[in-house]
């Protein structure tokens, strides 16, 4: 999910997109939330670790 917010971000920059932009930071920031839950132990919906 990081990975997927920064392309949409790069893509939202370099072409101008607002809203590509936009979604990009909420995915990247949903994304890096459930990696630090998960890396200190605490499940995500159910999962031990999030992938």
């Amino acid at each position: 999910m990081i990975v997927l917010g920064v392309i949409l971000l790069v893509i939202g920059l370099v072409a101008n997109i607002g809203l590509l932009v936009t979604i990009g930071v909420i995915l990247a920031a949903i994304g890096a939330l459930l990696f630090v839950l998960g890396a200190v132990g605490r499940p995500v919906g159910g999962r031990k670790f999030y992938w």
